[in-house]
């Protein structure tokens, strides 16, 4: 089992980041057996779809590696790298450009979303993202890719692109990855609004707990979050068409390792004056940790450096056999 993951290096991870994702990550990390391994790259080369200085990258890429590493992440266990530092990422792509189809980039809906009504205004890189994201997947002949729902349509035509190469060239050059979505991926909304997922781009950032915030940064977001009125039911089927208090006690149970049904249990018939206070409690002591470590890591550029260049290498490695069987496929010397 060789599992692939890659995240985009663009600020602070924030606890929609954490549940939804580095918590699963490190899991998967921590259940490998020997003979399994585990992949997490910070995806800079998908960055530049956005303009961004020189500087503001290079640091975007260390916080993030010291947030990762903070999290759980172990260089050890696993190949925490960055894709700049990896240029068979970028020959993959595109050797496989010539595999891609027109129609098939035009279906991706994250384009259409992203792209907007100025289609015509964005960059060639955004709209072959998805075949950057095939080779970043095939390139380490991954197994398993954790992704959300909004990812699935991506590792569709990643096993697309798969399918067709691997026909086309009469070898089987590519594994055929499969989806892992974990039962128990939280989706965490934003504190201002219940409907919406919490993002860095929102520009409230009472809208979203980032791991840089301190105690009680963090205390204060809970206890200003938006909610309603109404006491909390004992069963969390009594949340419907209440967002926010269905996002509050969400939270409370992805943290607590426990369900929605049972935190509504625990504070049944209370209202969110009680509850605020328990929840900000639990992220304040969950999160403390994390944070410390984050402080303690994210100015030390040479050690960050370090971990990302070793982990570069191994990567590299890994990513050798595969780019010369796709190029010797295809017929290309090199």
């Amino acid at each position: 089992m060789r599992v692939l993951s890659g995240i985009q290096p663009t600020g602070n991870l924030h606890l929609g980041n954490y549940l939804g994702a580095i918590r699963n990550w490190v899991k998967m990390q921590d259940e490998m057996d020997s003979a399994s391994q585990c992949f997490f790259f910070l995806a800079d080369m998908h960055s530049i779809t956005v303009h961004e200085g020189r500087e503001q990258r290079l640091r975007n890429v260390r916080e993030m590696a010291a947030a990762l590493v903070a999290c759980g992440i172990d260089p050890e266990r696993s190949v925490l790298f960055n894709q700049a530092r990896v240029p068979a990422h970028a020959e993959l792509c595109w050797l496989l450009n010539g595999t891609a189809r027109i129609g098939w980039l035009n279906r991706m809906t994250q384009f259409k979303d992203k792209a907007g009504k100025n289609r015509e205004g964005v960059s060639i890189g955004l709209y072959v993202y998805p075949v950057l994201q095939a080779a970043d997947v095939l390139l380490y002949q991954a197994t398993h890719v954790p992704v959300g729902e909004d990812q699935k349509q991506h590792l569709e035509l990643t096993r697309d692109i798969a399918i067709k190469f691997n026909t086309d060239f009469e070898r089987e050059v590519f594994t055929l990855p499969d989806p892992i979505i974990p039962k128990e991926t939280a989706r965490i909304m934003s504190l201002r609004d219940g409907s919406a997922k919490m993002s860095k781009s929102d520009p409230s950032d009472q809208s979203r707990i980032n791991l840089t915030d301190d105690d009680d940064a963090i205390a204060q977001k809970v206890r200003k979050a938006k909610t309603d009125p109404e006491p909390l039911p004992s069963e969390a089927k009594g949340l419907e068409g209440r967002p926010e208090a269905l996002n509050l006690v969400g939270i409370y149970a992805a943290m607590a390792g426990t369900s929605a049904d049972q935190v509504c249990a625990q504070f049944a018939g209370q209202g969110f004056g009680a509850f605020k206070p328990a929840l900000a409690d639990l992220l304040v002591s969950s999160l403390h940790p994390i944070r410390e470590r984050y402080v303690a890591l994210k100015d030390d550029q040479a050690a960050l450096d370090a971990i990302l260049v070793k982990g570069a290498e191994k990567a590299a490695a890994a990513a050798e056999p595969t780019l010369r069987a796709a190029y010797d496929a295809m017929g290309l010397m090199r």
